[in-house]
């Protein structure tokens, strides 16, 4: 009875951890094995399975090269601070690898930090080297980075910042139900005072909220969305929201772009949209399409001196 209840316990807490974004210190409150399931999904894209201390070797191994021989609980706080916990003296793997990537590429990936490292390596060398993932970073930042060292400041990204961003999930009144989740990326990057806070292919999350379709006497169907976060270069989660501020930017952006406006509707030739929803005999919103957001509150991030 007793192992039935850890293992229902271990399920119910990779299912849900598995739904989350990989958080910073949001997640703070989480128990062991949500740290766990997260650091997991992080490295491999999905939690792992098996027992806690083999599942906390693995991650060991993998991260550092080595075991270590502490009690159980505070290797896994250790891992999962090594990970996504930065300050301005020690940048946690995410900051860095996303530092790295960047600076090859001027852009960021949402691959799990294995699969990411490796197609670094590949693309530098021709292919992925051996080694601990934590040497294996150090090797990329000492390509990047003069001496391996960049430089990472405590920043404040202003409440109402504009960011551009991108719809990466096709989303139309046939096949979107509310509740779905919505895949988003930062469209260009976000600087505050020369520091890089939010890199171009960040990733963001939002939600169709409601899908109506067409009605009689030619009643159009809707499509309405929300644009919930963002996630900046250090892990930190951004909440945003399509305010007063984001919906003018993206009708400049629109007619810039010479697609027509119409109120708050904007659906142009290239996939360019604004407003909280978009109405049509068919509501359809392509891959790609661009609007801007803005940050709900001012919001402490380590960024990344890049000026």
């Amino acid at each position: 009875m007793f192992k039935t209840k850890i293992m229902a316990l271990i399920t119910l807490g990779a299912f849900v951890i598995s739904m989350l974004a990989i958080p910073v210190s949001a997640q703070a409150d989480l128990t062991a094995i949500g740290k766990l399931s997260v650091v997991e999904k992080a490295i491999y894209g999905v939690p792992q399975t098996g027992a806690l201390l083999d599942r906390t070797v693995k991650l060991e191994q993998d991260v550092y090269g080595q075991e270590t021989h502490d009690a159980i609980l505070p290797r896994v706080d250790k891992i999962y601070s090594y990970l996504f916990e930065t300050t301005e003296q020690n940048p946690a793997i995410v900051t860095k690898l996303n530092a790295v990537e960047w600076t090859f590429s001027h852009a960021v990936s949402h691959s799990p930090i294995k699969a990411r490292v490796e197609e670094l390596e590949k693309t530098l060398n021709g292919t992925p080297v051996s080694g601990s993932l934590s040497g294996r970073i150090d090797k990329l930042l000492h390509i990047a980075y003069s001496g391996g060292q960049f430089e990472v400041a405590s920043t404040a990204i202003p409440a109402d910042t504009l960011v551009k961003i991108k719809t990466l999930s096709t989303l139309n009144n046939k096949q979107s139900r509310p509740g779905d989740a919505v895949a988003l990326a930062v469209a260009e990057d976000v600087y505050v005072g020369g520091v890089l806070v939010l890199p171009k292919g960040a990733k963001g999350f939002g939600k169709v909220t409601k899908v109506q379709q067409p009605k009689s006497f030619g009643r159009d169907a809707k499509l309405e969305i929300s644009f919930d976060s963002l996630v900046a270069i250090d892990g930190t989660t951004i909440n945003t929201f399509l305010g007063d501020k984001a919906k003018e930017e993206t009708k400049s952006l629109a007619k810039a772009a010479g697609a027509s406006v119409a109120g708050m509707v904007i659906l142009g030739p290239v996939g360019i949209i604004g407003g909280a929803f978009v109405n049509g005999k068919e509501a359809n919103i392509p891959i790609g399409s661009q609007l801007y957001v803005q940050t709900k509150d001012e919001i402490e991030v380590f960024g990344i001196k890049t000026k």
